[in-house]
């Protein structure tokens, strides 16, 4: 029997309202690649701040289990948002000095559960998935269960990097989401390999995506440039990247 948590239960009902008021159209493919139980790797694309919100809702809508993500530490830090994370079981990842984070998803996963990653390590403004870290790779092998491929595209049309969304933007979007075939990772697998593989198969689930998405993307900002949209090329986005880290490090240093 599933333990109770009222805050996760919370935030679920609070998520569902939401995209209900949206009036959000999900389309959901490969559903039952959602394991029933036990330990799995949710390797996910991050082309828009709610994915982990979206793949959350249609998982728990499907069959009921909840999905523990890694954060940053610095969003565990502020005073309400952390508490609602603590709240909910996720896990705090401190970029400086991860070994802690890792030792813990690796104990999650070894109990059981569904661990949510970006292995993009960031939102992709170019809307193609971009270098993936080993991370998920790594986590899959050591704890002995398989990579969950997760593509969703739409949500990035709700709320995204460097782009201002009105409100009456977000109403009636369709959402694609597609679950692909479990990967196993065996131990001693090479984690680069793995997640070479890993980063064509994610992009071709988003291509697919994209071919049957009921909206036509043309010379709109959320479509990727190849197709005709007006997203901010691979290289474009990662110049961009660039320099706001740059322009970060200074404020640091300053």
């Amino acid at each position: 029997m599933k333990k109770s948590e009222p805050i996760y239960t919370s935030a679920i009902v609070a998520g569902r309202s939401l995209f209900g008021f949206w009036r959000l159209k999900p389309s959901v493919t490969g559903a039952a690649n959602i394991p029933e139980q036990g330990g799995a790797v949710l390797a996910m694309t991050h082309f828009g701040y709610l994915d982990f919100a979206l793949v959350e809702w249609v998982t728990w809508l499907h069959n009921r289990r909840r999905i523990r993500f890694m954060a940053k530490k610095g969003a565990f830090d502020k005073p309400v948002v952390g508490w609602l994370l603590r709240g909910m079981r996720h896990i705090s990842v401190d970029m400086k000095a991860g070994a802690a984070a890792y030792a813990d998803a690796v104990a999650a996963l070894r109990s059981g559960e569904l661990l949510g990653v970006f292995p993009e390590a960031g939102v992709s403004a170019s809307f193609t998935v971009r270098e993936l870290k080993t991370g998920a790779a790594r986590l899959a092998a050591e704890a002995g269960v398989p990579i969950i491929p997760v593509a969703v595209w739409g949500g990035h049309r709700l709320l995204t990097k460097n782009r201002r969304i009105r409100a009456s933007e977000r109403f009636g979007v369709p959402i694609s989401f597609t679950f692909g075939a479990p990967i196993s990772v065996a131990a001693d697998s090479d984690p680069r390999e793995v997640t070479a593989a890993l980063r064509t198969l994610l992009q071709g689930m988003v291509d697919s995506a994209q071919e049957n998405y009921p909206a036509d993307g043309a010379g709109a900002w959320w479509q990727p440039r190849h197709l005709g949209g007006t997203a901010p090329t691979p290289d474009e986005a990662a110049a961009s990247d660039a320099e706001r880290d740059q322009r970060r490090a200074e404020r640091a240093d300053g």
